[in-house]
């Protein structure tokens, strides 16, 4: 089954390629990208298998995380989309973006076009996203999507907040 792509103004979030990996995998080394996510940096072969498991849970779920593509460049920019790992509290948009591409609103311009998608083409009533107390980045745009802190949650060993956003308000 072929994969959507979804396209804002400055953006493409597309299904993964294997020529991802180099950026990604530079990303993934990023101390200061990381630190807030997967409770540190990923090896490369990490990095490798986090690719894989975004592929397959689009296969099993209909749904995923997104390579994000800079469409003046055809630069990677990072991953977000929208996924459902086993013991999440409901459908996460996440969002994370490579350093070279923070700062210009490029994560809420995907992270919107995620949302989006998820509530009128997946029909989901509600979305979340889990962050790290201390990213102050990701709940600037959590709040620009619509998002409330419905407060905190313990997951994979770490405490989030989860900023939940309804179809209704958007």
């Amino acid at each position: 089954m072929p994969l959507p792509t979804v396209e804002t103004e400055r953006l493409l979030l597309r299904p993964w390629r294997a020529e991802d990996l180099d950026a990604y995998a530079a990303m993934c080394a990023d101390e200061e990208t990381m630190r807030h996510l997967a409770g540190g940096t990923l090896s490369r072969d990490d990095t490798w298998r986090q690719i894989a498991m975004f592929v397959g849970h689009w296969h099993l779920r209909g749904f995923g995380i997104w390579a994000v593509e800079e469409k003046a460049s055809g630069a990677f920019a990072g991953r977000i989309g929208v996924w459902y790992p086993e013991g999440w509290p409901l459908e996460e948009i996440s969002y994370s973006l490579a350093p070279g591409f923070r700062g210009r609103g490029l994560a809420t311009e995907a992270a919107a076009a995620s949302r989006d998608w998820a509530f009128w083409t997946l029909g989901l009533p509600a979305l979340c996203s889990l962050i790290r107390p201390a990213n102050a980045a990701s709940i600037r745009v959590a709040e620009r999507l619509g998002a409330r802190n419905t407060g905190p949650i313990v997951i994979r060993g770490g405490e989030s907040l989860v900023y939940r956003m309804e179809r209704d308000n958007t």
